[in-house]
């Protein structure tokens, strides 16, 4: 159960926050971001956003007056020392902001984490965490409403309804119940257009995020008793070739549990430095658990490990033998 009395406590008592999310930002990320900087605004406070990655660019229209910063030492590090509060947003392990993580934890100033993920680190003041919710940006809608903190308007609710939309599986996951419908309904009466937010989001894709698509599923391949596992590979060449980006393969991981044997899917992804892996799973089988194997975490069907200057092919038989022990747990 999240006190939301005092995160509302810690919001009006004072002025000026800096808000950051996880590298490789998704809609729950960015969206929980623009709908905690609306509310901090109505409020009259002073509030900057920095992230270590650039915000995707289908996520770029949830940004409209384009005030997320990427990261930079040198521009940004005051902030870290002069802003009141810093504001961890849908992640809860220091290591998901990557290079912006030590300014972070070299900070004096009061730390607040409000995510939806399980097995937190702690790494801040206060963890405002529940993983019942669907999203972060469903945990800055109970926020508002429990506290009446500001009104809701349609500047908070299309992010908020792009944060839930998105981490529901556009509203399919297990998590979603009528509560959820619920909530989409009241944030369509303040004229979000839903039919806008998806086409945004999956249906304005650069031909390279297709692309890739296409070879992430030319490697599909099945592992264990009964093919149960299904797993995919990206390399670097692969993204090269597609002129894509990291951010692009968003989403490539759920194609893996499309096959009707298929019950823990993985996409594995080389990265510049080092490798990750994304986890989904149906049914019971806990991909956080897995995933915190290997120094990862997240939620029991979706779940990421990532893995610094290492090499792909030292770990991948290790993770696929590990998976299949999931499986018989």
């Amino acid at each position: 159960m999240i006190n939301f009395n005092k995160l509302q406590d810690i919001i009006e008592s004072h002025k000026s926050f800096l808000l950051t999310c996880h590298v490789n930002p998704d809609a729950d990320a960015i969206g929980s971001e623009i709908a905690l900087y609306e509310v901090l605004k109505q409020l009259g406070k002073k509030v900057f956003i920095v992230n270590h990655s650039l915000t995707p660019y289908n996520l770029l229209f949830l940004d409209k007056e384009n005030i997320i910063e990427q990261f930079d030492l040198e521009k940004h590090e005051h902030l870290f020392h002069e802003v009141e509060v810093l504001v961890a947003l849908d992640f809860n392990k220091a290591e998901r902001m990557v290079r912006l993580s030590n300014s972070f934890r070299a900070s004096t100033k009061l730390k607040i984490c409000i995510d939806h993920h399980q097995d937190p680190e702690e790494f801040v003041d206060h963890l405002f965490i529940d993983a019942s919710y669907t999203s972060t940006g469903e945990i800055i809608y109970d926020l508002i409403k429990k506290t009446n903190l500001v009104t809701l308007n349609s500047a908070i609710a299309y992010p908020i309804y792009a944060a839930i939309m998105t981490d529901t599986g556009s509203f399919r996951f297990e998590r979603t119940t009528s509560d959820t419908h619920r909530i989409a309904a009241e944030l369509l009466d303040l004229k979000v257009d839903p039919g806008e937010v998806f086409d945004k989001i999956y249906d304005q894709s650069h031909f390279g995020k297709i692309k890739l698509l296409g070879k992430a599923l030319n490697s599909l391949t099945l592992f264990g008793k009964e093919n149960k596992i299904g797993y995919m590979i990206l390399d670097q060449k692969m993204i090269n070739e597609s002129k894509a980006l990291e951010s692009d393969t968003d989403g490539f991981v759920n194609f893996s549990l499309s096959v009707d044997s298929v019950v823990l899917g993985m996409l594995f992804i080389e990265l510049k430095e080092g490798f990750k892996v994304s986890f989904r799973s149906k049914g019971g089988i806990p991909v956080n658990k897995l995933a915190g194997e290997f120094g990862g975490g997240g939620h029991t069907n979706a779940a990421g490990a990532r893995f610094f200057n290492k090499k792909l092919s030292d770990y991948q038989q290790k993770i696929l033998t590990k998976a299949e022990e999931y499986l018989n747990k």
